[in-house]
């Protein structure tokens, strides 16, 4: 991350199929992942000041993670972190049920979002968000001005940001360049469908403008694999002649 960039520092935290896959093409909530995956979870939000995810994660889950190991608690607590990260649902619509569990866990929660109408129906349900935070568009409206948005989550004090999806969300994030590192836990499934959700979603890019990506490390952990990755430049895959 550029030092005098004004954001948090983004790392994206998933667990995919070993076909590329984070969900099924039904919605379903992606619980393939085994308990190692979990406490590794647990681990890398610990070090985050807040979460962000989209509408249909909340939806698929109807609850998040809550930081339950006693040592992460009391490190949270050393860094003068509150004991949870805020949890941040990005969504334009708000549709999501208010009484799904999401909002009796024990900790923070803001509402991001474009619309003024739906800040407006949200303040209706006291107690539900901590804070509704009214997102800068871009000129023509029709998405989330990232860096500008990202700007008022740092002057609030999140200066390391989870994102925890969904892919639509994250290709947002993508489209923009403001990813800095990726978490990614690759799971011994197969789902297939050409409409499962992967990591990445939206148009895509060609290959002669592909993100590339720097393996930090890999460690296996049973039948997982826990790939940590570092954001690096476009760079053009360059074509190679395989012999048959």
């Amino acid at each position: 991350m550029t030092p005098s960039l004004a954001r948090p520092q983004i790392t994206v935290i998933l667990a995919m199929t070993a076909d590329g896959k984070i969900s099924d093409a039904y919605g379903s909530a992606a619980r393939f992942a085994s308990p190692v995956d979990k406490q590794h979870l647990e681990g890398q939000m610990a070090q985050m000041d807040g979460v962000l995810f989209g509408a249909a994660t909340l939806r698929a889950y109807g609850s998040s993670l809550v930081i339950r190991q006693p040592t992460l608690l009391a490190q949270r607590q050393n860094q003068g972190k509150l004991p949870q990260p805020i949890q941040m649902v990005c969504s334009a619509t708000g549709r999501f049920d208010p009484h799904c569990r999401f909002f009796q866990q024990p900790f923070p929660r803001w509402l991001l979002t474009p619309r003024q109408a739906t800040m407006a129906q949200w303040q209706t349900k006291p107690g539900a968000f901590e804070r509704l935070l009214l997102t800068p568009c871009h000129k023509d409206g029709s998405s989330i001005d990232w860096p500008q948005t990202l700007a008022l989550l740092k002057e609030q004090g999140i200066h390391h940001l989870g994102v925890l999806g969904g892919g639509q969300l994250i290709a947002s994030l993508f489209a923009a360049d403001l990813l800095d590192f990726l978490w990614l836990t690759l799971c011994p499934y197969w789902v297939g469908g050409r409409l499962a959700p992967t990591p990445l979603e939206g148009n895509g890019l060609p290959l002669n403008q592909a993100r590339g990506l720097e393996l930090l490390s890999a460690t296996t952990v049973g039948q997982e694999v826990f790939l940590h990755y570092r954001f690096g430049p476009r760079t053009a895959v360059s074509e190679r002649r395989i012999a048959m």
